[in-house]
């Protein structure tokens, strides 16, 4: 088997029609698709629902479900914010400067940008609660081949210890470098 791409990844929102003209004017994802049932087709449920899903390019699909009969949304409280996030590539760091622009102008919350070394990140929330990331990479074809020659290291040396492998140390030390003089 051969996984292509993504179909569809499926989150939650309050507002189905606010969801779509949101990501549509902010993001500029086309809206493509609307399924409505009054029962779940897998379980037979009866739990009615709209299904929207909207294009994130490549082929991807990013969905939404609201459902109306279900307690009110919620994020899982034992997982910090900063890692549940739905994370999105632009063409670059000028595009990606200018999206926060535009959102900051529409009166959009926008943290960055984070330099990760390989790409640039912008962070934002969408009217549902989840966290959004615009990433533009930047990576050089040796740095991203000097990750492929650790990962396999990293990951064996953190499931025994659970401390973070210092093989791609290189990428951030000039964000945790003690300030000069100190």
């Amino acid at each position: 088997m051969t996984i292509e791409r993504f179909h569809h990844v499926a989150y939650r929102c309050i507002d189905a029609e606010q969801t779509v003209r949101w990501y549509e004017q902010h993001l500029g994802m086309r809206f493509v698709l609307a399924i409505a049932e009054d029962r779940v087709p897998s379980t037979h449920e009866p739990d009615p629902y709209m299904h929207l899903f909207l294009d994130a390019g490549g082929g991807n699909i990013l969905a939404f479900f609201e459902l109306p009969n279900s307690p009110p949304m919620g994020r899982d409280t034992n997982t910090p914010p900063w890692v549940q996030h739905i994370a999105l590539k632009v063409g670059g760091v000028d595009e990606l400067l200018a999206a926060k622009a535009r959102l900051q102008a529409a009166g959009i919350d926008v943290i960055g940008p984070t330099d990760h070394t390989i790409f640039q990140s912008i962070y934002f929330f969408d009217p549902n609660g989840h966290r959004l990331e615009l990433a533009a990479d930047t990576a050089t074809p040796e740095q991203m081949q000097q990750l492929d020659d650790v990962k396999w290291a990293m990951l064996s040396e953190w499931s025994r210890t659970k401390r973070a492998p210092r093989h791609a140390a290189w990428m951030h030390q000039r964000e945790f470098a003690a300030p000069q003089g100190a």
